[in-house]
């Protein structure tokens, strides 16, 4: 989508979504809002509108949604209330069968409503809402592995626990944080390490994982982790050239650590023999 064609609302003024009627949601659940001539919309409450198909060239209408099956899905649900908060203008209708219950998809989480953010986002009312097969029951006192707290003492739509192994618990809001940070390509059990049999079952309860790298590889976050150390750190360093300086051989060939390589040392300014091959600072000698 590109700039011209996306249009601000007037300032001071926050646009609220056709689908939801919110002009402020929680992204995590709902996505970024887009605009684009004089509509507005979630993300996934575009995905998750009951009877809204996506066109295959996403640069259409708002992310392949055409405008008119848009303005149709929120006529058709004008007459729909919420069966968590009661109001009007809910266009996600529930998958169980003979259901005629809908939600906006901002009430999901309060109301215990699944939604699985993946095709072909299927949603679910309490009643019908999956269920984890798993027979496992948490020992008294188990806490949830990411914020330490105890969980509950069964399985239910706020405590989680991994398929594979059957003794890691979790909150749901810990786990779908957690989710949000390591996304696909690093999720998985923090204690079988399981990834497949896990990320499926979370997948189908409604934990959302986004489909790219993790969060703390964006941006070089920890790229300064990887760069070896490449200065002198004596207290006094004699060499010409400054504490940069490194040379293969002699004099002024950079030593690091062996032990935590953090630190380093020309063969002059630590007075290493010639014979010397390894040096340890200060701290790890």
């Amino acid at each position: 989508m590109s700039d011209r064609e996306e249009e601000e609302a007037p300032e001071g003024r926050e646009s609220a979504c056709l689908l939801c009627r919110r002009s402020e949601a929680d992204p995590d659940i709902c996505g970024d809002k887009i605009q684009k001539r004089g509509l507005c919309a979630h993300v996934f409450c575009l995905f998750f509108a009951s009877l809204l198909d996506q066109q295959e060239d996403e640069r259409v209408g708002l992310l392949g949604f055409l405008p008119r099956d848009i303005l149709h899905a929120v006529n058709r649900a004008a007459q729909q209330s919420c069966c968590i908060c009661g109001q009007s203008g809910a266009t996600i209708a529930c998958c169980g069968t003979d259901c005629d219950l809908s939600f906006h998809l901002p009430c999901a989480k309060q109301g215990g409503c699944v939604t699985q953010y993946i095709t072909p986002y299927r949603a679910f009312c309490p009643t019908h809402s999956p269920q984890q097969a798993v027979e496992a029951t948490p020992e008294p006192g188990t806490e949830c592995l990411i914020c330490m707290e105890p969980v509950e003492d069964r399985k239910t739509f706020n405590t989680l626990v991994c398929p594979a192994c059957k003794t890691a618990w979790f909150h749901r809001d810990c786990i779908q944080g957690q989710a949000l940070h390591a996304a696909f390509l690093a999720l998985q059990c923090p204690i079988c390490r399981n990834r497949e049999e896990f990320l499926m079952e979370m997948f189908t309860m409604g934990i959302r994982i986004p489909f790219r790298e993790p969060s703390w590889e964006e941006n070089d976050a920890f790229a300064e982790q990887g760069e070896r150390h490449r200065h002198c750190d004596a207290s006094e360093c004699l060499c010409p050239g400054g504490r940069q300086e490194a040379e293969e051989q002699g004099p002024w060939q950079l030593f690091l650590c062996s032990s935590c390589a953090a630190q380093g040392t020309h063969r002059h300014c630590s007075g290493l023999r010639d014979s010397t091959t390894s040096w340890e600072c200060d701290g790890c000698a």
